[in-house]
């Protein structure tokens, strides 16, 4: 499993509404235009699982397309794709299958989708792709061939005749562009047919070696899937076993796996969770040889982060799906009222999480964290302490750094996913990461954070993920609002002292077997808890943008 970052649990910075649904979608389809040879004319798309039941609630379609086109995550365009679409000549239509249908296609992931698609000399080919969680996803088979494509780092996917001496071929015109392959796998159906070899390097491939791997009569076609957020320059990667050595050791002595590996970390450096995060991030990066952008990346961050939690409050508008509109707003009024039962902090946190789902329901700019379903939570708190406490710029990035530690810890343990782990996952996970941010701001000790995070974890465990009509709106913006306050309730108890009996990879580990139990019903298909009550059916019934 590829180390997760900064990027990945504070990220991808996306229009909304849904970093797995329409983010993740929208990163198979642009890895599926890099396998082409031209540009799309036409793409038949179905739908599995989750993606099929909720797909137009989330955006999924709209991304798809967005994502044929080339678009990134976080460009305002993708709500108008379909009508951009008709201006570049790009035909598309779409099929949802039933769970029966999604069976018998093999279509075992919740997320999947199925694209054949012509481009525009003519040329044909089937891609299936799933969408993993947080905006990450993956390309599983091409043409019938079972494949595994992350793109996470740049890819050389090379379609080929099963035969001996081809993979020998591959390597060495790679090696003879200076080339370093990461890793090597390669896919059949059976032996002496068509095969993928997939080789993930690090850096760019020039057009050179692409040409020669082209040469051999056994090759049918190369294509090359830069790594997402990367452009594609060759990076300056550690080359002699001297300088990997050196990196994967740095890298090994700041990684942690468990929150008690962290702590101990913490304790023998004697630094701040935020400290260790980013050192870890430097030393991640260092691994592929390029440069840490640490400080730039939480800049924009905190850029989005802030803009997407004003601009509700002073213009609220209705959502897509028609649902939310005004609440934040709404909220701010009611607590300056005598008779206001929440106010000061707990108040601004709880309405500024609520106007993030508002940006995020209008197809806004967003910062997933860790999913865009959840992004309300950590910006509803950070600059909810900034306005009540005067925490500077600088401090928010250490408590986003020491969010992302908790996220990353949560995330290689457990899920952050609503569709396999339920919303406890996800705003849970979102609430964990808060409730540690607002102790480190505070000058809390790294154990304090991770109890503020374990007692997060412990409140939301459970919490099933029910989104009325597939809109990532009811019930998910007044849980992001009900998460900020917790999460400052949590800080607190850890900031007083009071000790938890359970420690939090415990907590983790039991929030992980919770989700893991949970009915498919209760994971993000909109099919159970309160999508399925009357009331939430009888909006549905009369068009609820399915």
């Amino acid at each position: 499993m590829e180390p997760l970052g900064l990027h990945d649990i504070i990220g991808p910075i996306m229009v909304g509404p849904s970093s797995s649904h329409t983010a993740g979608a929208l990163r198979i389809a642009r890895m599926a235009r890099r396998l082409l040879s031209a540009p799309p004319v036409r793409a038949d798309i179905v739908l599995y699982g989750s993606f099929a039941h909720t797909g137009t609630g989330h955006g999924t379609d709209k991304a798809l397309v967005a994502g044929l086109m080339g678009m990134e995550a976080d460009d305002l365009r993708i709500r108008d794709s379909f009508f951009l679409a008709k201006g570049t000549g790009l035909e598309f239509a779409f099929t949802r299958a039933t769970d029966a249908q999604a069976e018998a296609a093999g279509a075992d992931h919740p997320n999947t989708v199925d694209m054949h698609i012509v481009d525009a000399e003519g040329a044909e080919i089937d891609v299936r792709g799933v969408s993993i969680g947080g905006g990450a996803a993956a390309i599983r088979r091409i043409d019938g061939v079972d494949v595994d494509v992350s793109g996470k780092r740049t890819s050389v996917v090379v379609s080929q005749k099963d035969e001996r001496g081809v993979l020998a071929h591959i390597a060495r015109c790679l090696a003879d562009a200076s080339v370093n392959i990461a890793t090597t796998r390669m896919y059949r159906t059976r032996r002496g047919a068509r095969a993928y070899t997939v080789m993930e390097v690090d850096g760019a491939v020039p057009a050179s070696a692409k040409r020669e791997i082209e040469s051999s009569p056994s090759v049918f076609g190369v294509r090359i899937i830069p790594a997402e957020g990367q452009d594609e320059t060759q990076h300056a990667a550690p080359t002699s076993d001297e300088e990997i050595e050196r990196a994967e050791n740095t890298f090994a002595a700041c990684d942690f796996a468990t929150g008690q590996e962290l702590l101990d970390l913490c304790k023998r450096e004697s630094c701040s969770i935020a400290q260790a995060m980013e050192a870890r991030e430097q030393a991640l990066y260092a691994l592929d040889g390029t440069e840490c952008d640490t400080e730039a990346y939480l800049e924009r961050v905190i850029e989005v982060m802030r803009a997407s939690t004003e601009e509700p409050l002073a213009n609220p508008q209705q959502s897509i799906g028609g649902l939310i509109g005004g609440e934040a707003h709404d909220i701010v009024a009611s607590c300056t009222r005598t008779n206001a039962v929440v106010d000061g902090i707990a108040a601004d946190a709880m309405a500024r999480a609520m106007a993030v789902l508002e940006t995020n329901a209008c197809m806004g700019r967003i910062v997933a964290t860790p999913t865009a379903g959840s992004s309300g939570v950590l910006p509803g708190v950070l600059f909810a302490l900034q306005n009540g406490k005067g925490f500077t710029d600088d401090e928010l990035k250490r408590g986003i750094l020491t969010a992302a530690a908790v996220g990353c810890l949560v995330a290689r343990n457990a899920t952050v996913s609503g569709a396999e782990g339920g919303c406890q996952a996800e705003v849970g996970t979102a609430a964990a990461m808060a409730a540690a941010a607002a102790v480190e701001m505070s000058g809390g000790s790294p154990a304090a954070a991770l109890d503020a995070a374990s007692n997060a974890l412990c409140c939301l465990m459970g919490l099933v993920c029910d989104p009325v009509g597939g809109l990532v709106e009811i019930p998910c913006q007044k849980r992001n609002g009900s998460a900020a306050a917790m999460a400052l309730t949590c800080a607190q108890m850890a900031l007083a002292g009071i000790p938890n009996l359970v420690p939090f990879d415990e907590t983790v580990a039991a929030m992980d077997t919770v989700g893991r139990t949970l009915p498919a019903a209760l994971r993000e298909t909109a099919l159970g808890g309160i999508a399925a009550t009357p009331s939430a059916c009888a909006w549905c019934a009369q068009g609820c943008g399915e």
